[in-house]
């Protein structure tokens, strides 16, 4: 179909137009209008059987592993995820890379007629058009069924049941833990929320959950029997067995929900990344046998061995080392912190915090002060270039209110002074054992990798 708007050629261009509608954060609990697009570009969401993630924390790094697998046992996959670290055409991998450019930019013009169309629907009827993050999902979709892929590993936005993601069904509906986060949003307790992400819970699915809050199990557990679905728990049918400490990670041996793995070589720091490579696993086994199968434990272990996942206590640079973690609401820092003490013999560390406005900044400069209460640290305080982001002094002042020692408190407004700050006071150590963390927002941590020269991945 020929287009009457102008064609763009650059993703830059492309990702111009897309912020230049609602932005991310201003998510609208709707689903008729991707509904809509879905029908007039002939229901890409039909076109493949999909994977569908939600949670909290682990999101992001659970559908990596589900991902590896897939490609391990010969699957051509599609990945959706958010946010992104460096480019918006990371939200969008086929075969476990960001979709090619020219292809992201030849099927946003393609698409961009049809929108056009629901666009002026939803602004006769008094809507706001589509917002950034529906045209992100859309053109998702639209590139998955082009591919075409074999399968699609499709994470939730936010919550579940208006979600833009959830014109799709899943196959297998996959929950990681849930704890309180975009509260204002989706509740103040992990029953509301958990009742949120149920919404991806489908007739013709399978369940498989993490370990949960009671509360929240409870209402996973009702809406799976409500729809007629196989239900699994982390912790009653399946599970991480041990775990060790390794070289650039951690050996895990997972009891699935139809075998026993064992020294699956799972190259990520902490233990909730095994919990995050077990659910990966029982997922595995849901979509590739119906949880009644056993996978081939060396395929697994090839598949795991190639799992990545950028911006999660991420190794950015040595000497000083350098870590990264998108950890972004109070149980993502408790468990970051947690892995950190555990992969890294840091003498002393220097913390480069910055945080979003609508994340409960207190409580997590209240959890990192009780995990690293026992390590010798200092913190600069800086912000993202992200509108939202709470001003560097704020944060500070917020940590010496909750004492926090004085000496210990830096500032730094621009992200590249801090991070020179923090070399510098890592390195003053003198026994090579400082290290520097980055972590509070996606934002810090996606310009930050810039700055220090990685890649999207």
């Amino acid at each position: 179909m020929s287009s009457p708007l102008s064609e763009l050629s650059t993703v830059e261009e492309v990702y111009a137009e897309l912020l230049s509608r609602a932005p991310e954060n201003k998510m609208e609990p709707r689903l008729a209008p991707l509904f809509r697009a879905m029908d007039v570009l002939g229901e890409p969401n039909r076109a493949f059987p999909i994977i569908h993630v939600t949670g909290t924390n682990g999101k992001t790094s659970t559908a990596r592993m589900i991902e590896a697998g897939l490609r391990a046992h010969g699957l051509r996959t599609g990945r959706y995820t958010s946010p992104h670290l460096s480019s918006v055409t990371e939200r969008i991998s086929v075969d476990g890379a960001p979709v090619q450019d020219a292809t992201f930019v030849r099927i946003w013009n393609e698409i961009s007629p049809y929108l056009a169309i629901v666009d002026a629907e939803l602004v006769a009827a008094g809507q706001p058009r589509l917002t950034y993050f529906e045209c992100v999902t859309i053109l998702g979709f639209a590139v998955f069924a082009d591919e075409p892929v074999d399968v699609a590993v499709i994470e939730v936005g936010l919550g579940g049941i208006t979600d833009a993601t959830n014109v799709g069904d899943g196959a297998v509906s996959v929950v990681t833990p849930i704890s309180l986060d975009h509260t204002d949003l989706l509740g103040d307790t992990t029953e509301d929320i958990a009742r949120e992400k149920a919404g991806i819970i489908k007739p013709g699915g399978f369940l498989v959950s993490a370990a949960q809050p009671v509360d929240a199990a409870q209402v996973l557990l009702d809406k799976a029997r409500e729809v007629g679905v196989p239900f699994r728990f982390e912790g009653v049918e399946f599970g991480v067995e041990s775990r060790a400490v390794a070289v650039g990670g951690q050996v895990v041996t997972v009891q699935g929900l139809a075998g026993r793995y064992t020294d699956l070589a799972v190259p990520l720091h902490g233990e909730h990344q095994a919990q995050n490579a077990a659910v990966a696993v029982a997922a595995l086994e849901a979509f590739l046998g119906g949880g009644e199968r056993e996978l081939d434990a060396d395929v697994l272990r090839e598949g795991f061995a190639e799992v990545s996942s950028p911006g999660r206590l991420e190794v950015v640079r040595t000497s000083p080392t350098i870590v990264v973690d998108a950890a972004h609401n109070p149980d993502g820092i408790r468990v970051s912190a947690r892995a950190l003490k555990e992969a890294f013999d840091f003498s002393t560390l220097v913390i480069v915090l910055g945080v979003l406005r609508e994340k409960d900044a207190e409580e997590i400069l209240r959890t990192l002060q009780a995990e690293f209460a026992d390590v010798p640290v200092e913190f600069c305080f800086t912000q993202s270039a992200s509108p939202r982001a709470i001003p560097a002094e704020e944060l500070s002042e917020i940590a010496l209110d909750l004492g926090y020692a004085e000496e210990a408190v830096h500032v730094a407004e621009k992200l590249d002074d801090a991070i020179e700050y923090a070399v510098e006071r890592a390195d003053a150590v003198g026994d090579f054992g400082g290290g520097v963390l980055i972590t509070g927002s996606i934002t810090v941590v996606g310009e930050a990798r810039t700055l220090l020269g990685k890649d999207q991945g």
